[in-house]
């Protein structure tokens, strides 16, 4: 599978880790950055990441910074993306099977090496159920995203 990859400064290390595995098990990853612990801005890979699976024929995305909640917020503004921010094993593959999630963030001050591996595997093996009631959810979510991309405060779109 072809996936984008990216990290602030805090989920470098972390980044680094799943490429290593996540190019052993066969997939294909495009890294969009960051490439050292020196800070920068989370929003900037975030939207790195998306446009990797919107623009770039990225099936998935991983996403990671310290908590994963800032990366997690900024994906989610893009519309397009369903970036769900996973702890556990039971979200990674349902945010997947029910909301159709593209993007995993993960926080690599949350979880250790072993489970954000044991994560993108669940999540990358998890596909979309296509049930009606979620393709029906999934509809009112891409209305929503259309009626706030149409406010006057939603000025800058991906291009």
């Amino acid at each position: 599978m072809k996936i984008t990859i990216g990290s602030d400064h805090a989920g470098f290390e972390l980044k680094k880790m799943l490429i290593v595995y996540l190019r052993q098990c066969g997939h294909q990853l495009n890294d969009v950055g960051t490439d050292s612990t020196a800070p920068v801005d989370y929003p900037d890979y975030a939207e790195a990441v998306a446009r990797g699976v919107l623009q770039s024929g990225s099936e998935r995305g991983i996403l990671i910074c310290g908590s994963g909640v800032g990366a997690s917020v900024a994906a989610n503004k893009i519309p397009g993306i369903r970036a769900g921010l996973c702890h556990d094993s039971y979200s990674a593959h349902q945010g997947v099977e029910h909301d159709d999630v593209n993007v995993l963030v993960l926080g690599s001050r949350v979880v250790a090496d072993e489970l954000a591996k044991d994560l993108c595997t669940i999540f990358l093996n998890a596909r979309f159920t296509g049930e009606e009631r979620h393709r029906r959810r999934l509809e009112k979510i891409h209305r929503i995203e259309q009626r706030y991309s149409l406010h006057p405060a939603a000025k800058e779109k991906i291009s």
